[in-house]
């Protein structure tokens, strides 16, 4: 099995509702997004896939959520904005933007700090 890795950032706002929590307040953050994607066959090429391809992608999603106000785009209006969910976000819409049946995105991390993040693992 090959694994590649993507680093991205975006920065944007939100508020999420949890009962007598700081993060109640609209804030911000810089977040840090780790893709990775795997595969059990290298191309013709000898890459699972052109890194360019998938930075490529994933700088798309970051224009999506970039100096954006997370609670009001349609994705979040039924799930809240936290580092899970967008996590959960990425995951699915770069897994669509894959033309690729071989390869396919095992997990994201959301970093909204330098000591705290979530993973989703698919």
């Amino acid at each position: 099995m090959y694994e590649l890795k993507v680093v991205n950032h975006f920065a944007a706002a939100h508020q999420l509702a949890m009962v007598g929590a700081k993060c109640e307040n609209m804030h911000g953050h810089n977040w840090k997004i780790e893709v990775y994607v795997t595969g059990e066959k290298l191309d013709g090429a000898g890459v699972l896939m052109d890194f360019g391809v998938v930075k490529k992608h994933v700088a798309e999603i970051m224009s999506m959520l970039d100096h954006k106000y997370l609670n009001e785009l349609d994705y979040f209006q039924h799930d809240q904005p936290s580092s899970e969910n967008i996590a959960f976000f990425i995951a699915q819409e770069l897994q669509k933007k894959i033309d690729n049946s071989a390869v396919s995105i095992s997990r994201v991390t959301a970093w909204e700090s330098d000591d705290a993040c979530a993973t989703y693992i698919v």
